[in-house]
């Protein structure tokens, strides 16, 4: 039997979602909502399964990524593979992309350093965003820093006042905030980026147990 909305419509099926979410894909390389294009090689989209229970947000593409064309396969990507690994989030589960979908750099020399993207720009890429969690349709969405929490969110916040709290997001949907793992690797010692890895392995934990039991948001972790 195939299923039903409330009001009678019928529900998508992960394949008729998947298809929709290449479309969106495709539809994405061709974005010219911003001027980012004009710099960046090539739009970089998400990349995991429609079904995905979790849905993992981060800032913008770095400069790796904008070659390559794939979000976090840099150093940093590493690094996140690490901590889903170790909070027990299969690799099918998970759906990574970025609130922005070009690289924004500044040249130095023969570098492209990162450039933190503008509100007009998070807000110009935010449509696509919005297909993603529609398409995706996760259990729970992971914001990797304050930008990423700002473009889901609709709203600024400070990483420390969101700790272990599971967030009302879109729809209802639950949200998680976290570190992003550039900021481990930024760290100044090697003290200092064990204990951003270990922070962001416990957030990562928080959203695992959060796409298993389907706990509301408003709930702080470690409540019944």
């Amino acid at each position: 039997m195939t299923a039903t909305r409330g009001d009678g419509r019928r529900r998508a099926t992960v394949a008729e979602r998947a298809r929709e979410l290449a479309d969106c894909a495709e539809a994405a390389a061709a974005c010219t909502r911003c001027d980012l294009y004009r710099r960046a090689t090539q739009t970089v989209f998400g990349e995991g399964r429609a079904g995905a229970k979790v849905l993992l947000v981060g800032e913008q593409p770095g400069d790796r990524e904008d070659i390559e064309g794939q979000p976090f396969v840099g150093p940093a990507g590493g690094l996140l593979e690490a901590a889903l690994e170790s909070a027990g989030i299969a690799r099918r589960d998970a759906y990574v992309t970025n609130a922005v979908k070009h690289f924004k750099f500044e040249e130095r020399g023969k570098r492209r350093i990162h450039k933190k993207p503008s509100t007009s720009e998070i807000q110009a890429c935010h449509t696509w965003l919005e297909q993603e969690v529609r398409l995706v349709r996760p259990r729970v969405v992971v914001c990797l820093g304050a930008t990423a929490a700002r473009a889901v969110l609709g709203r600024p916040v400070t990483l420390h006042s969101v700790r272990d709290q599971i967030l009302d997001g879109p729809d209802d949907l639950p949200v998680v905030v976290t570190i992003h793992p550039a900021a481990a690797l930024r760290a100044p010692d090697s003290k200092a980026r064990a204990q951003l890895r270990a922070r962001l392995a416990d957030d990562l934990v928080l959203a695992a147990g959060v796409a298993r039991s389907g706990r509301g948001a408003g709930t702080a972790a470690g409540a019944p």
